[in-house]
């Protein structure tokens, strides 16, 4: 039998929130992936460092939307060496950069960045997922559920629980934007969909919470399915 592999994407802001990198956030992850049972694909946002190239750099010049996505991809490269530094006990040597190319990974742990101009590194999970035959995706931000708009705009944003794919759609939208902070990349979710996987949306400063995913136990967070 194969043992479970369970991909998540790990949002930029848990790794680089607006303060600098969070070295607290780093250290109660890698003791809880190297404690835990199985084998993860970590799939790492640009967070902060993405937004700040981003905003240096059209300061001095009008960008194209590749011009952004290139900036935010190579920030989110840098995100995932780190990640593999830290983790570099058990993970796999090589940085996946192209999510549709199985690498013969034996370790514990293999870390993702982005690959592509034209989505994020949403997508580039829900392709690993396809890749490596993982039926989930677990997405960590930095907040508890799913709403049905931005809650740090709109105060009377209600949490949900559970949604299907089609309603989950309708509040992420169907095109992608670089920079945009929406709970999951509008392509990924079309892809995700089209491939029939359940999609989990929780705070990944929650560790025990995160267990509890893992375990398949009842846990704080959203469920797309």
């Amino acid at each position: 039998m194969k043992e479970k592999i369970t991909v998540i994407s790990l949002g930029g802001s848990l790794i680089v929130p607006k303060d600098g990198i969070d070295v607290k956030f780093l250290q109660n992850f890698k003791k809880f992936i190297e404690a835990s049972e199985g084998r993860f694909i970590l799939v790492c946002g640009g967070g902060v460092t993405a937004r700040d190239y981003i905003k240096a750099a059209g300061k001095i010049l009008k960008l194209t939307s590749d011009d952004l996505d290139w900036l935010g991809i190579e920030a989110t490269k840098l995100n995932a060496q780190l990640v593999m530094t830290i983790l570099k006990k058990v993970a796999h040597p090589e940085i996946a950069s192209n999510p549709t190319k199985k690498l013969n990974f034996r370790e514990k742990v293999l870390i993702g960045a982005g690959w592509k101009p034209g989505w994020s590194t949403d997508y580039d999970a829900v392709l690993l997922a396809k890749t490596y035959g993982a039926k989930q995706v677990i997405n960590l931000t930095n907040i508890d559920y799913l709403h049905d708009k931005n809650p740090t705009i709109y105060k009377d944003a209600k949490k949900i629980k559970e949604i299907d794919w089609a309603g989950f759609r309708k509040i992420v939208g169907n095109k992608w934007v670089s920079g945009a902070n929406l709970p999951f990349d509008p392509i990924a979710s079309r892809e995700a969909q089209k491939l029939g996987l359940e999609l989990i949306l929780a705070n990944g400063k929650k560790i025990n919470n995160l267990k509890k995913i893992i375990l398949g136990e009842k846990f704080i967070g959203s469920i797309v399915k």
